[in-house]
């Protein structure tokens, strides 16, 4: 099963004013929980001037549930950080967290006018965003000899592999790390007529474009 993330390093920023009020959200990838919680700090530290800091984040555990977390900074309890958590479950990404600083404009803006600040100030922010996927996919390797490498390499780029060479006195070792383990056994055995076999060694993340967010919502394509 693949994750869907934002791409390594993003960083969104989006500005909102309502009624003299500001928020401003910032979203970005954040690997654990502890990273989620750095990227809080720094902008609470980068304003600490403003009135509300208010936070919510998902992070990815292998062979579990998500962790999820969500803060309202002293806002009315469910008027901020709820909401934001849920406009980011909405999407479907993980290893996330959004924070909308508010700066307070003078004008109360009750439950509900918070509920749709914080919510929308997260849902802009996110609007366009790319969208890569990350799954665990199997690793291949094969031994090639030098003679033929420079051919061997050419034929599976052209197949769509993307093998990264390791050159060695015995040989160039190819790695492969695809879900397409047959039709690449199959290749590289027509093309050394059945003198080169391809090994299966381990697994690795392997992060792809999958799409961006529209309205809210992940569109995958």
């Amino acid at each position: 099963m693949s994750d869907l993330l934002l791409p390594a390093g993003a960083l969104l920023t989006h500005e909102l004013e309502i009624r003299r009020s500001r928020f401003l959200a910032l979203v970005a990838r954040a690997g654990s929980p502890e990273e989620a919680r750095e990227v809080i700090s720094a902008r609470r530290s980068a304003m600490p001037d403003a009135r509300h800091h208010c936070a919510a984040f998902i992070v990815s555990t292998p062979g579990a549930l998500p962790v999820s977390h969500s803060s309202d900074d002293g806002e009315p309890s469910g008027t901020a950080g709820r909401p934001m958590l849920d406009v980011l479950a909405g999407t479907g990404i993980v290893d996330v967290v959004a924070v909308v600083t508010r700066y307070f404009g003078g004008t109360l803006l009750g439950t509900g006018g918070l509920v749709r600040a914080y919510s929308d100030a997260v849902r802009e922010c996110l609007e366009d965003a790319p969208l890569v996927t990350r799954e665990r996919l199997p690793v291949w390797n094969a031994l090639l000899p030098h003679a033929d490498a420079g051919r061997y390499l050419a034929e599976l780029s052209a197949a769509g592999f993307a093998a990264e060479p390791d050159y060695r006195a015995e040989g160039v070792r190819v790695t492969v790390v695809c879900d397409e383990g047959e039709r690449l056994s199959s290749l590289v055995s027509r093309l050394s007529s059945g003198s080169v076999g391809v090994l299966e060694g381990g697994t690795r993340l392997v992060e792809r474009p999958a799409g961006r967010v529209r309205a809210g919502r992940a569109v995958i394509g």
